[in-house]
C-alpha cells in the first residue's frame, strides 16, 4: 500500500516539528529541506491546523510548532485522515467496480484484511514513537535531515 504524497508530506511536517519542538518552524524551513511545493505544503498545515494538532503563530516571527505532545499524535487516527481511501484493487470501490470476477472473487476480502493489519500496525505508533529515542522531550535535538540532491 503507497500513502499519497498528502499523507507523506504531513508525516514529514510533523517528524520536523517534533526534533525542533524548542523553536517556531516556518513552512518553507520544511518546504527547503523536503523539496516540496510550499503551496502543497500550506494545505497540509492547514489541514493539521483543523485537526489540532498544529499551532500556526502569524506575524513576522511566526510559525508553526505542534500544539499536542508527540505521544497524542496516533499515525494510524493521522493516516485515516488523510488518506482519501484505503481501495487495494477496483472492487473495494462500490461506485466504480466494473470487475466480472466480484461476486466469486475470495482475494477481496485477503487484501481488506491485509489492509486492516496494516492499519492496526499503524494504530499502535505515535509520534514520539517515530523521533529518535535520545532525543529530550523538549524537543532540543533534532535528527538528521538529509536535502534532496
Amino acid at each position: 500500500m503507497r500513502l499519497t504524497s498528502f499523507t507523506d508530506y504531513t508525516l514529514r511536517t510533523l517528524l520536523y516539528l517534533g526534533v525542533n519542538r524548542d523553536r517556531l518552524v516556518t513552512i518553507q524551513d520544511i518546504a527547503d529541506l523536503h523539496a516540496i511545493s510550499k503551496n502543497h505544503l500550506m494545505k497540509v498545515v492547514y489541514q493539521l491546523g483543523l485537526s489540532g494538532v498544529v499551532e500556526t503563530v502569524r506575524g513576522r516571527n511566526g510559525g508553526l510548532r505542534l500544539k499536542r505532545e508527540p505521544e497524542q499524535i496516533n499515525i494510524g487516527a493521522l493516516v485515516r485522515e488523510t488518506e482519501t481511501d484505503f481501495y487495494m484493487a477496483e472492487c473495494f470501490d462500490r461506485a466504480n467496480n466494473s470487475c466480472p470476477l466480484t461476486p466469486d472473487c475470495k482475494l477481496k476480502s485477503s487484501l481488506g484484511e491485509a489492509t486492516q493489519a496494516y492499519l492496526a500496525v499503524l494504530d499502535k505508533l505515535t509520534l514520539r514513537d517515530l523521533l529518535p529515542k535520545d532525543a529530550p522531550a523538549d524537543g532540543a535535538v533534532p535528527i538528521t535531515f538529509m536535502p534532496r540532491a
